[in-house]
């Protein structure tokens, strides 16, 4: 826990550890890719102390050693043991065989270390798309359960950013935070032990020059990450747009709007193509900064280490020393990398952010400790002094309504007068201010939220269908559904006979939100579906309002067939729909002001006498 408050304190650290705990259920590849790394890392070291005895070789200075010591697994024994059997070829085969020995040995240790870093790449796979997996779900499933007034906030397609572009962004992240975690440090670790072996005195020198580049590199990254961010966002608004001219594309054509349309995408788009080419230049400038911050390095290491040997001030001989530069110069490439995933991961932290703003989302209606399990409706529904505020703008004022069971109750009233709300808050898809909504006494908030809407089914305006088939449109969100059923819903609907004269019948597909069939048979899939269903509780939000004469007979012929002994709550612009409702409820500016039959509302002289009046 220590330990923990105290890196927590870093905030690199901190945005490393958002990163890696995504990490944890991949242990076993991490583990895997770690092991295998290393061993690279020393077949790789192994190679280049290769260098000492292929120079002295090829200058005739390597020294002769005719005792092999005893085994023992420490650098002198090894290096002392290899020198005692390398020269036992040059004194009985000859120095050229030497050579060759030593040569056939380096691209042994050069294949080996390249099979295990490949392997080690091999079993990173997994990590790095599991990842991407994990954010998808995480993000696919928050959505299916953050209440709808979340999404009144967002833009679609910025979501959709978050959930491609962004994670897409966490990938490319996720990879250069684990070379930085797993592999590039490592690296640098075992090579610097091995100077430090070689030469303490120039090690510690070289520690202490090379942090600087560090901080010059840690300083131009600082303004990636909100440069990203300002990217990020920029590109939601890209694809929200592109979301609503693909829906909106009649309207476009239709108002010759292609131009306005045009220049605000073109707008958008330059601002973007600003951004993103401020983050490419800076995130592109960690490469040839590294390198030559790199190489100014070696060159002062060359300075330093040289003037050592050549004053005799330092253990290594000359060849040992340019040995001692390879092995240097081989930091340079992870400390180059490391110095590229610093960019990179501090790009992906901005997507991460975003990220987090819909997993971290709070969501705000869901089931209490130990909820109500309700499985019928046997009573009533009531409302309880509801009042309902959306952005502090009061929508429903002290809203008092008792519904029997079996009874239909019609909401009438301008647009905006909070019908819709109303029957919204029934199945919680909001929560109230105040109040209560009891069914059968239970108040909705303390019921289980799968049994609360498993008694409801809701026909909207809009009928909102997938792109699938008849069939699974109509079983939708019903287990294991017949086709014996599903053409008895169809029926009820009367949508049996415009299904079986379609290609397929009902395994035909019916396009992008049903964009294969007309609006009326778009909405008697959706009562065909709530009739499959079939619950206790029915919800009708303006279902006919949107739809020709022709089509709304049909559709209000199946309603009626599906109104037939249920609690029916029906939303109405159409007064002529319904005159048979047990109770009219007129709503204005939240608050109901009148009820009663079509007969008394009419003697009333009211608000809904107006609205005949007008619609007559």
């Amino acid at each position: 826990m220590f330990f923990y408050k105290f890196v927590s304190k870093y905030k690199l650290m901190k945005d490393f550890i958002k990163i890696v705990r995504y990490i944890i259920p991949f242990w076993f590849f991490a583990v895997l890719n770690i092991v295998l790394n290393v061993v690279a890392v020393f077949f790789s070291l192994f190679t280049l102390t290769m260098i000492v005895p292929f120079l002295g070789i090829l200058f005739k200075s390597q020294p002769l050693v005719t005792e092999a010591a005893p085994f023992a697994f420490n650098a002198n024994t090894l290096i002392h043991n290899f020198n005692y059997y390398l020269s036992q070829i040059i004194i009985n085969e000859g120095q050229v065989q030497a050579l060759i020995t030593v040569c056939i040995i380096v691209v042994v240790m050069s294949l080996l270390k390249n099979l295990f870093s490949y392997f080690a790449s091999f079993f990173m796979a997994p990590i790095i798309n599991g990842v991407v997996r994990e954010f998808q779900q995480k993000i696919y499933h928050k959505i299916l359960y953050l209440p709808l007034g979340f999404f009144s906030d967002e833009r679609k397609g910025d979501i959709i950013a978050r959930f491609t572009s962004d994670v897409q962004e966490i990938k490319f992240s996720i990879m250069s935070s684990l070379d930085m975690i797993f592999r590039d440090p490592i690296t640098i670790v075992i090579y610097l032990f091995s100077l430090m072996y070689m030469s303490p005195k120039l090690t510690v020198f070289v520690l202490i020059f090379l942090p600087v580049t560090g901080l010059i590199i840690g300083f131009i990254g600082k303004s990636l990450r909100k440069e990203s961010m300002t990217g990020q966002n920029k590109m939601g608004e890209i694809l929200s747009v592109l979301e609503e001219t693909l829906g909106g594309l009649r309207i476009v054509k239709a108002f010759n709007a292609e131009n306005k349309v045009g220049k605000k995408f073109n707008i958008l788009n330059t601002a973007y193509y600003k951004i993103i080419n401020r983050v490419t230049r800076k995130r592109s400038l960690s490469s040839p900064l590294s390198e030559f911050l790199g190489t100014t390095a070696v060159v002062v290491i060359m300075w330093y280490g040289g003037r050592l040997v050549l004053n005799n001030e330092s253990s290594l001989s000359s060849q040992e020393f340019i040995t001692y530069l390879a092995i240097f110069s081989q930091i340079i490439n992870p400390a180059k990398s490391l110095s590229t995933a610093y960019y990179n991961v501090q790009k992906g932290l901005a997507s991460l952010d975003r990220i987090n703003l819909i997993i971290e989302a709070k969501e705000s209606i869901k089931d209490k400790e130990n909820p109500v399990i309700i499985s019928s409706f046997d009573s009533k529904i009531e409302y309880k002094n509801v009042t309902f505020s959306y952005q502090d703008e009061a929508v429903l004022k002290g809203i008092d309504l008792t519904i029997e069971k079996g009874k239909t109750i019609a909401l009438v009233g301008q647009s905006g007068s909070g019908k819709t709300t109303f029957v919204n808050l029934l199945p919680r898809f909001y929560d109230i201010d105040s109040g209560e909504i009891l069914i059968d006494g239970n108040a909705v908030r303390d019921c289980k939220i799968k049994d609360l809407r498993g008694l409801m089914g809701l026909v909207s305006q809009d009928a909102i269908l997938f792109n699938d088939t008849f069939f699974n449109n109509i079983a939708f969100g019903v287990d294991n559904a017949t086709e014996e059923d599903v053409i008895a819903a169809a029926k009820v609907a009367n949508a049996h006979e415009f299904i079986v004269t379609s290609a397929n019948g009902y395994y035909s597909n019916i396009g992008d939100q049903g964009g294969k069939l007309s609006g009326g048979q778009k909405q008697r899939i959706s009562i065909a579906r709530a009739v499959l269903k079939n619950p206790p509780i029915l919800i009708l939000d303006e279902a006919t309002s949107a739809l020709d004469t022709e089509s709304e007979k049909l559709v209000q012929d199946a309603i009626t067939n599906l109104m037939k002994h249920r609690t029916s709550i029906v939303v109405a612009h159409r007064l002529s729909t319904i005159k048979n409702a047990d109770e009219i409820c007129v709503f204005h500016k939240g608050e109901i002001v009148e009820r009663g039959t079509h007969d008394e509302l009419l003697e009333k002289n009211g608000y809904y006498s107006r609205l005949h009046y007008l619609q007559n």
